[in-house]
């Protein structure tokens, strides 16, 4: 069994979890969009009533928010999520992935008349504890859609590389765009200034994303 780890304060964390006996997650657009809305709204101290808020597909809103983690960036898979964060306050990431995964739960199962968890177990975190690491996990995060592309892409990116990033431009569920685009696709789900600055310009984060993948650090669960 894998040991929990201990979240702290002001460190870098990946964390990520998959559907219940690796079930999809994401039916639809409708899915997606709606994750994407309460990674926005529950990072927040006050309590949000979801009901108050139209559906927005990279979860814009405004007013001052006093937010439970920094989020550097997320990716939604069919049957599983990531999302890279940094711990601000004590509890605010197990408090934050609570009301996250409760909440979509919750909007699952009514929409599919479904009972029971939705996610296998609470939440599953790697903690970022160098720098390469870090720097890496913005590669893993925001190329891991690749897989639906090809799921034999790394074999075949050098080929492929231009069809790759074609595909990730139209991945709508993802970071990867706030950072490819960052005039165009900005929402308000990442706090980039608390993070290490790896990518000065849209240029260089463009140039160097799939290059991050030789450090050849492990995959993490879940696979597939």
């Amino acid at each position: 069994m894998k040991k929990k780890v201990d979240i702290s304060i002001g460190e870098y964390y990946h964390i990520y979890n998959r559907g219940v006996e690796k079930r999809d997650i994401f039916i639809d657009t409708a899915d997606y969009r709606r994750f994407i809305l309460l990674l926005h709204l529950f990072n927040d101290e006050k309590p949000i009533n979801v009901r108050d808020f139209k559906d927005s597909p990279r979860g814009s809103t405004s007013g001052i928010r006093k937010t439970l983690v920094d989020i550097g960036a997320y990716c939604l898979m069919p049957n599983h999520f990531h999302i890279l964060v940094k711990e601000k306050n004590e509890g605010g990431a197990r408090n934050f992935l609570h009301k996250l995964m409760t909440g979509y739960t919750m909007y699952f199962n009514k929409r599919y008349e479904r009972v029971g968890p939705l996610f296998q177990g609470t939440f599953k975190a790697e903690h970022a504890n160098s720098d390469e690491y870090l720097k890496y996990l913005f590669s893993y995060i925001h190329l891991n859609p690749l897989k639906i592309f090809d799921k034999n892409w790394k074999e075949n990116s050098l080929e492929e590389t231009e069809s790759l990033k074609k595909y990730l431009e139209k991945y709508e569920y993802s970071s990867y765009l706030d950072y490819h685009n960052p005039q165009k696709y900005s929402s308000e789900i990442l706090n980039k200034n608390s993070f290490p600055d790896y990518f000065i310009s849209q240029q260089d984060f463009d140039s160097n994303i799939f290059d991050l993948m030789s450090y050849n650090f492990p995959e993490v669960e879940p696979r597939g």
